[in-house]
């Protein structure tokens, strides 16, 4: 049975594509190859992380899904015997959500002994009411066979509203019941862990490049390990992962 991991959220620029090469670089960790797949169809950041051999479908054509390309999707999924990560873009969130939903894939994809895993960021700042709307909006829709899994990251701010942290929200004790997991992303002081994130994430290396190249000084390397393992230990606590 393979885990399909995919990346849904209406809102641009919350670090979709850094936690799809998270997933990515986690599963490589353990000794597995996923298969890695970039849809978005304006920013194909993913793809951009050559170590991970991130390959490209365009679902989008005239702002609608297009069907066939979906259906190859769809069959390279499933003959996949490797779990697969799917980055997907902002400006098809709305249309995925929709057509996975109406074309019933989560249980298609459970028959055929896969899981769907849904993952959705919450950002703070101006963005949190457009992140969590979103993922209020979509979680009620999707059946049983698919699987919600929340990261907050908090590079704009805190994860909360009124004082109230996400899991004390009436919106999260709504739809707690489809959620797996919340995985946190480390608040990073700007100067340091910040900027050597920022910098590895510029230039799409994987931890495990940026740890190996000559050039990276030894703190950033501590730094960049400490990051790296504070995710992978919430990823492997998560088991849904």
């Amino acid at each position: 049975m393979a885990k399909i991991h995919m990346l849904l959220q209406g809102k641009g620029g919350v670090g979709k594509s850094f936690i799809a090469s998270t997933i990515a670089q986690y599963k490589r960790s353990l000794g597995q190859t996923p298969l890695c797949i970039d849809t978005d169809p304006v920013n194909a950041t993913f793809t951009g992380f050559k170590a991970l051999k991130v390959r490209r479908i365009e679902l989008m054509s005239n702002e609608e899904i297009n069907p066939r390309n979906f259906d190859a999707l769809v069959e390279l999924i499933a003959a996949s015997e490797h779990d697969v990560v799917i980055d997907n873009g902002a400006s098809s969130f709305v249309q995925l959500a929709h057509y996975l939903v109406t074309n019933q894939v989560p249980q298609l994809l459970h028959s055929m002994g896969h899981e769907l895993i849904i993952h959705s960021v919450i950002t703070g700042g101006q963005a949190f009411d457009d992140t969590l709307h979103n993922l209020v909006q979509i979680a009620p829709q999707f059946p049983v066979e698919a699987t919600f899994v929340v990261w907050l990251n908090p590079y704009w701010g805190p994860i909360e509203h009124k004082g109230k942290s996400f899991e004390m929200l009436s919106e999260y004790e709504r739809i707690k019941d489809r959620i797996a997991a919340i995985v946190s992303i480390p608040v990073l002081k700007a100067e340091t862990y910040g900027r050597d994130l920022s910098e590895i994430l510029q230039m799409r290396l994987t931890f495990d490049e940026a740890l190996e190249k000559s050039a990276t000084g030894i703190m950033t390397r501590q730094r960049l390990s400490i990051i790296r393992s504070q995710l992978y230990g919430q990823m492997a606590h998560a088991r849904v992962i």
